[in-house]
């Protein structure tokens, strides 16, 4: 059984072990800063290709993973158009 002394001396030790493993970081200044260039709108007609659309968002916000879910539907129905806003928007 770990009692709570057992605790007091384990906790220091495993967040100094953790500190070990952590890779270091460069400064800020020297962190390049990439963007994606955003997929192109997608409009809803039946000639557009939906599937390579949606890889395209889907790889755009892989390269983004930080970001939250309400950003990312708020971002994904910027790209949308004609028959896709639509839908959207009744939806």
């Amino acid at each position: 059984m770990i009692t709570t002394q057992d605790l007091v001396q384990l906790v220091p030790e495993e967040v100094e072990h953790a500190r070990q493993d952590r890779p270091t970081r460069p400064e800020q200044g020297n962190i390049a800063r990439l963007k994606m260039k955003n997929p192109e709108p997608f409009d809803g007609k039946s000639s557009t290709a939906f599937n390579q659309w949606w890889d395209a968002v889907t790889m755009y916000l892989g390269f983004y993973p930080e970001t939250m879910d309400r950003q990312k539907i708020a971002w994904v129905r910027t790209l949308l158009t004609d028959t896709a806003l639509a839908w959207h928007l009744h939806r």
